[in-house]
């Protein structure tokens, strides 16, 4: 069910975790994987929840509804990567805005969710990411589900290349496709990590044994510092 999210006047928004990725640098499904104790998809929900949004999952190749109602791609479609599951994750819902977000950010902060989401409704974008030193990143992303033809239609074509979509999908529209560098935001301290971690670290990507390792090590030098 969508949900208002807090701040943008009753305009409703999902939260999906994308969670149908092959895993192929990681030897094994990431969705599972613990992360200081907790599978990372569970994380990645716990994030889009402490933005206020009522989270699912898309396109998960495990049955992970335990964790959280999922919605599957379409047959047709599974396994065409991520865009497969967000075209199918925008057709199941009505909200205007969806948000996405991969298992393998476990470091995002919150905030930074709610952030994106308030942007693209004051802009009215057709979607909104982010930049870090100078490089637009794929993910987080809100996406107005007026985009869904445009995505799908990437999706059949043979280039699924997920940014260059949603980029596609705001010429069509003729909206903003809105990308944030993340140095404004946390330069004035617009946004800022409740960890302390530096921005850098929040889009660490744990696509293997190594990446692991560092979210580990940085999660455990943070409780090292409380402690």
């Amino acid at each position: 069910m969508s949900v208002p999210h807090p701040g943008t006047h009753g305009v409703t928004a999902d939260g999906f975790v994308l969670a149908g990725g092959n895993s192929s640098r990681m030897g094994q499904d990431k969705a599972l994987i613990p992360l200081a104790g907790q599978p990372l998809v569970q994380r990645a929900l716990t994030i889009l929840r402490s933005a206020g949004l009522e989270a699912r999952i898309a396109g998960a190749k495990s049955n992970l509804s335990f964790f959280a109602p999922t919605v599957p791609d379409k047959p047709s479609q599974s396994g065409l990567g991520p865009l497969s599951g967000i075209c199918s994750a925008l057709a199941s819902g009505s909200a205007q805005y969806a948000v996405f977000l991969p298992i393998d950010l476990p470091l995002l902060p919150a905030r930074l969710i709610v952030y994106l989401l308030h942007h693209a409704l004051v802009t009215g974008s057709a979607t909104t990411t982010v930049s870090v030193a100078g490089f637009a990143q794929t993910f987080p992303v809100v996406i107005d589900r007026a985009a869904l033809p445009v995505l799908d239609s990437s999706l059949r074509s043979n280039d699924r290349n997920c940014f260059r979509a949603f980029r596609a999908a705001a010429s069509t529209l003729s909206r903003p496709f809105s990308i944030q560098p993340i140095e404004l935001l946390v330069q004035p301290g617009q946004i800022s990590h409740p960890g302390g971690y530096r921005a850098g670290d929040w889009f660490l990507n744990v696509n293997s044994p190594r990446e692991l390792a560092r979210a580990e090590f940085l999660l455990a030098q943070k409780h090292h510092q409380v402690s």
